[in-house]
């Protein structure tokens, strides 16, 4: 992946220049220019405002960054303005380059974006969509012992490179048709220089787990998750 970072209509792209020859166009990070292109394919549960998009690098998904807690009926999708670099959508798409460096699985990053607006910043990330998953929140029932230790053993992995995520839950989790897991959605995670605890992590993921699963789920989370660190 090759790093570049163009100006459009006053913002900031961060993109994938491997893929995206010539750079995007802001509108590629706006849902509304999407919809009128009626390149919209799905909208991901859970997701805040993300959408699946056909797009001329294949399906993608947009997510806009949205603000959450007491705040958020105050300043919506709006972001004190610091340097693009401190957004919230570059750090996340540096942060999956990082990742996916190291061997770990989690979308390609395509594009991110900063759009200033007085003392505020707008972003949005544009990355690859992953075909024929299935989140955890939906199968924690149905998984079996084998699939349950693969999930394990890429917790392991992620804690192990130093990430820290702060929302792992059971809708960030994806199981594809090969029985690869993925992780998704960074916003505010970060790597530190040495591995990663992650009992925070996991219980954080089995409260999440708690309002999905059923009595096999959490029997799955409680055999093989709930000691993992």
């Amino acid at each position: 992946m090759n790093e570049s970072v163009a100006g459009s209509a006053g913002s900031l792209i961060l993109y994938d220049s491997s893929l995206m020859v010539p750079a995007p166009h802001i509108c590629w990070l706006q849902p509304r220019w999407w919809t009128s292109q009626s390149a919209v394919k799905a909208e991901m549960r859970g997701r805040g405002s993300a959408i699946v998009v056909q797009s001329p690098v294949g399906l993608a998904v947009l997510r806009r960054f949205r603000r959450g807690g007491w705040v958020a009926p105050l300043l919506h999708d709006r972001y004190w303005r610091w340097s693009a670099e401190r957004s919230r959508g570059f750090q996340e798409f540096r942060l999956l380059g990082r990742l996916r460096a190291m061997g770990l699985p989690v979308p390609r990053p395509l594009a991110a974006s900063f759009e200033p607006a007085g003392p505020f910043y707008r972003a949005g990330l544009l990355t690859r969509f992953v075909p024929e998953t299935r989140p955890l929140a939906d199968i924690a029932d149905e998984l079996t012992a084998v699939e349950w230790r693969a999930l394990a053993s890429v917790l392991q992995r992620f804690f192990h490179a130093g990430l820290v995520h702060p929302d792992l839950n059971a809708r960030n989790l994806l199981l594809d048709n090969q029985g690869q897991w993925f992780m998704l959605d960074f916003d505010r995670a970060y790597l530190r220089g040495r591995p990663s605890a992650g009992r925070q992590m996991i219980q954080r993921l089995a409260r999440s787990l708690r309002k999905h699963a059923g009595p096999a789920g959490l029997a799955g989370f409680d055999q093989h998750l709930r000691d993992l660190v």
